[in-house]
């Protein structure tokens, strides 16, 4: 039998059944659409969490601390390891980082130290409290920051402000109720910067020292909108001056570096060789993984929720095709008299069960469809009227090519499976005993 008359034939027998096709079509409806649109929007709950992650955290980045750990003392290239308390710790020093540079994957290793002290930024009238990074690197393009305004590169007693630093500025002698004022463009601009430390004896020392702006970042909704950057020398030797003494990095080490991976891929495999060594290394990469794990069980979750509906409909189509078996015995029969094999018959009867499936995953891959745009507007509408929403919180469905044609596939497949019993049956009936049936 040719294909086209075989399709034929199962759409001249369905059509004769219009009534009793739609009614059980209508539970693959309803499965397929629940796979569809609760599949989607775990998808789409998993696009905006990752969206966002991305948009917050670079993912080739690493973030290495000193390790700490209790035993013997020990010493190694990575850095000597010190003992505080009973507890080691094995310290970022120049050491540490070239060991680090040398592992497969690494891209750059970029220490940073923190100003261990208090500091007020000024410009004319106008003060601000930035906190102050050292970076031991003359580009912050390394980071992957976007920039506002200026430059990202880095020179003694320069400096790169965040995008919250910037829109910051207050004047201490403001009355109440003047608001904020008129925020200044720094670019190019000197600051004073006021480091306040407190001697033996009470008293309050300042040391002021000026700093050129070269650069403001966009906003980055990270860490870097808060951070005034300067070089790690510019910051070493304001701590220097906090702690009255010199810092020796060869012992002390640095209190972090920023290791950036060659690729995402690689960063997992590369943090699993930095703790290895005897440190802390962390990544936004294992959080983005923890998330697609707990999205990835949802969707299947979710998709065993409509997987239920489907399997009841597998029920009513096992059921119609075992009432129109009962119904067209004498057919069967006579299709076999005339020449007509237990293939041809099964096929026949599969093809109907089948096509059944695949009518109701049409209809329901449309509903499911549409249902999650539905739902899209709906959740657009409302958090557009939450405060929330300008930080970019979002629920959306997300609806992927694919999903849709699994869902018709699996549909169809569910029709299948379900008219597999009776078609046996219809395929293996006797022509004699199927024409003498009443």
């Amino acid at each position: 039998m040719r294909l086209i008359d075989l399709l034929s034939l199962i759409a001249d027998n369905l059509g004769r059944r219009k009534g009793r096709v739609a009614l059980t079509a209508i539970g693959v409806v309803i499965g397929t659409a629940a796979v569809v649109l609760l599949v989607s929007l775990a998808i789409g709950l998993q696009q905006n969490a990752t969206s966002q992650l991305w948009g917050i955290d670079d993912l080739t980045r690493i973030d290495v601390s000193p390790g700490y750990s209790e035993g013997p003392v020990i010493s190694g290239r990575g850095g000597v390891v010190a003992v505080d308390g009973g507890m080691q710790v094995k310290n970022l020093t120049p050491a540490a980082i070239d060991e680090i540079a040398s592992l497969p994957g690494v891209e750059h290793v970029i220490p940073r130290d923190y100003l261990w002290g208090g500091g007020t930024m000024r410009y004319g009238r106008l003060e601000n409290y930035p906190s102050i990074m050292g970076v031991g690197t003359n580009d912050l393009s390394v980071f992957g920051y976007q920039l506002r305004e200026g430059s990202l590169q880095l020179e003694r007693g320069t400096a790169v402000i965040g995008h919250w630093i910037a829109q910051n500025w207050y004047d201490p002698k403001a009355r109440p109720g003047d608001g904020q004022p008129e925020q200044p463009d720094l670019v190019g601009k000197t600051v004073t910067v006021t480091l306040m430390k407190w001697a033996e004896d009470g008293t309050m020392i300042e040391k002021k020292v000026q700093v050129r702006v070269v650069g403001i970042l966009a906003e980055q909704r990270s860490e870097a909108d808060g951070w005034m950057f300067m070089r790690l020398d510019d910051v070493t030797a304001y701590n220097e001056w906090f702690q009255g003494k010199r810092i020796n990095r060869n012992k002390d080490g640095y209190p972090m570096l920023v290791v950036k991976a060659s690729d995402p891929d690689k960063v997992i495999e590369v943090a699993e060789q930095i703790n290895n060594m005897g440190f802390m290394a962390s990544t936004p990469q294992s959080v983005v993984e923890g998330i697609n794990s707990f999205f990835t069980v949802l969707q299947i979750t979710f998709g065993g929720v409509g997987a239920i509906a489907l399997l009841v409909a597998a029920i009513g189509i096992a059921n119609t095709m075992t009432m129109a078996i009962l119904e067209r015995t004498r057919e069967i029969g006579l299709m076999k008299a005339i020449g007509a094999t237990n293939r041809d018959v099964l096929t026949i009867f599969l093809g109907e069960s089948a096509g059944i499936g695949f009518i109701g995953g049409l209809g329901g891959i449309a509903i499911g469809w549409v249902g999650g745009e539905l739902l899209n507007i709906l959740a657009r509408t409302y958090l557009s009227s939450q405060p929330s929403y300008g930080m970019g919180g979002q629920l959306t469905a997300s609806t992927p090519t694919w999903l849709l044609l699994f869902a018709l596939v699996f549909a169809t497949l569910v029709g299948l499976i379900s008219g597999l019993y009776p078609s046996v049956r219809a395929a293996t009936l006797v022509p004699v005993t199927a024409l003498k049936y009443e």
